[in-house]
């Protein structure tokens, strides 16, 4: 925290700070011996009426009251990541959506709205990279109207804990009765140690997705407009271990999108009866190496915040968490839709 030279503590953030990243101390309520003190570390975005607003890497806001505070200080916009490949948010945030493409798309200043009939929130959320050309509830009421006429309910996709991410219009969406439903996180990682893993000769990789693939991604089917969702992006490969039984879908399956650079991975599924055998690991390793064919050297995927075995592999494998990202929903607006 900030100490002064006579060794105080000091405050040394104001209101024309909002937006930057601050680390602050403030005095708890709690008569706990040891727990005087709370420190909060996060993108300060509002200090309004005697109460500042500072949203975590998490998304998560909390609410501070300023006559509590003891020290505050600026620090770093992002903390350094250790390993990994370097990339920004906005980088990160337009490879994901190409590899993972709405049918209809419409321009609003900075702004793409995605839809794609309700297939998966990312490809039917407002993707807010910049300015959208027009003041906030003007946009806001744009975003509304354009997915009421697809009879879609409207969401934004924003994303927080890194440089650019977007901590400032999360708390704009909260001030105005929009809901965060969903949280997950997007992590990178070198792609040669995933192809290097033991993989299982049995592994088989196609352009296509049949229908044993669909079967295992989503067992009551997968629907016209969700088939070009999954073959959408500019190198898609799709990945099947074949069952024992010629009848049953594959015993385990994914899809990869390679763009440049990167691989995305996406849609690992695996038999619940034939998990921690290693068929995650052997379905990801073809499709890197398929993907270093193709030039590429680092890779990303997503992943829920709970779901723990899958943050547990890819921990395993090299990854770590980039940024978070979140699906905020319109007031009026009813759930619907995958998790992500």
């Amino acid at each position: 925290m900030e100490i002064s030279a006579a060794g105080r503590l000091e405050v040394r953030i104001t209101a024309a700070d909002v937006g930057k990243r601050v680390s602050v101390r403030r005095l708890t309520e709690s008569d706990a011996p040891g727990e005087k003190f709370t420190d909060t570390v996060g993108v300060l975005t509002s200090w309004d009426d005697g109460v500042l607003l500072i949203t975590r890497r998490n998304g998560e806001t909390v609410r501070i009251a300023e006559a509590s505070l003891v020290a505050g200080k600026v620090i770093p916009s992002a903390p350094a990541r250790r390993g990994g490949p370097s990339a920004s948010y906005a980088e990160l945030a337009r490879v994901a959506s190409r590899g993972w493409q709405p049918v209809e798309s419409e321009r609003l200043g900075d702004w793409e709205l995605r839809a794609a009939a309700g297939f998966t929130r990312r490809a039917n959320s407002v993707l807010p990279l910049g300015d959208p050309g027009l003041p906030l509830d003007a946009a806001l009421e744009t975003v509304r109207r354009w997915y009421g006429e697809r009879g879609l309910p409207a969401y934004i996709q924003t994303a927080t804990g890194a440089e650019g991410t977007q901590e400032p219009l999360c708390a704009e969406l909260e001030r105005r009765g929009w809901t965060r439903e969903v949280t997950a996180e997007l992590w990178t990682g070198a792609l040669a140690p995933v192809a290097d893993r033991a993989g299982a000769p049995g592994v088989v990789l196609s352009r296509r997705q049949d229908r044993a693939w669909q079967a295992r991604y989503q067992r009551k089917g997968v629907s016209e407009v969700a088939s070009k969702v999954l073959g959408s992006g500019p190198s898609v490969w799709f990945a099947s271990v074949p069952d024992t039984d010629a009848d049953a879908p594959p015993a385990a399956i994914g899809r990869c999108v390679v763009d440049g650079r990167w691989a995305g991975f996406a849609a690992v599924e695996v038999d619940p009866a034939l998990r921690r055998r290693g068929l995650a690991s052997a379905v990801l390793a073809a499709l890197a190496r398929q993907a270093l064919d193709e030039g590429a050297s680092a890779a990303w995927l997503q992943v829920e915040t709970d779901n723990t075995g899958a943050r547990a592999l890819y921990t395993g494998m090299g990854f770590t968490a980039h940024h978070a990202y979140h699906h905020y929903r319109a007031p009026e607006s009813a759930a619907t839709g995958r998790p992500y």
